[in-house]
């Protein structure tokens, strides 16, 4: 599932990109094979490091993209 992420919301794709030039047919972000085909990654999964054992642990955290028009999009996996 993915969702366009502004400073004070989270949006449906199809509330913002339903009028964009880079969309699909459908008005919807041109989503393949696990990239957003209409925009550049901007993070993955982060590490980070548990104080307790001082060993890493991967967190999954949302993939962040930033689409061709400058909205943030977070897919939040299957859904």
């Amino acid at each position: 599932m993915l969702v366009i992420l502004t400073d004070e919301q989270v949006l449906s794709p199809k509330q913002v990109c339903s009028g964009c030039l880079f969309a699909n047919q459908q008005g919807l972000p041109r989503w393949r094979k696990d990239h957003l085909g209409c925009g550049l990654a901007m993070q993955t999964a982060d590490k980070r490091v548990c104080p307790k054992s001082l060993t890493q642990v991967h967190a999954h955290l949302p993939q962040l993209y930033q689409c061709q028009m400058g909205f943030q999009v977070a897919y939040i996996g299957d859904g």
